[in-house]
């Protein structure tokens, strides 16, 4: 019904940049807070940032804080993530998440992407 794709992963020298893309599709009515996570082979999945439905309110991990922004276009119910000054301890699976109101669930659900891997060498 919802699928989140993301896309811009790769691998990158310490101190460089990436940007993360996420584009949600389906039978969308409503997308209301968006976000991203990461999760790095043994550890506990992480909330990196979220931004809400009016782009005006943002949250950041203290980890990334001043190093990554993220910001949405709601006319092409997409995500992004701004990584910038990466350190090789950001290598992870980076995943999207949105709360979406769909045409079969207007209540709305969460919805994952299936993630893109980071890899941020020293």
């Amino acid at each position: 019904q919802v699928q989140l794709v993301e896309s811009g992963g790769g691998v990158v020298q310490a101190g460089g940049s990436l940007r993360l893309s996420c584009a949600a599709s389906g039978s969308i009515v409503r997308i209301n807070d968006m976000g991203w996570d990461r999760q790095a082979p043994g550890k506990q999945r992480e909330l990196v940032a979220s931004i809400t439905r009016a782009g005006d309110s943002t949250a950041y991990a203290d980890s990334v804080k001043g190093r990554f922004t993220i910001s949405r276009d709601r006319a092409k119910h997409t995500v992004f993530l701004q990584m910038n000054s990466l350190k090789p301890e950001d290598t992870a699976v980076y995943s999207c998440n949105a709360h979406v109101a769909s045409l079969y669930q207007r209540q709305g659900r969460d919805y994952w992407g299936q993630g893109t891997q980071v890899t941020v060498s020293s």
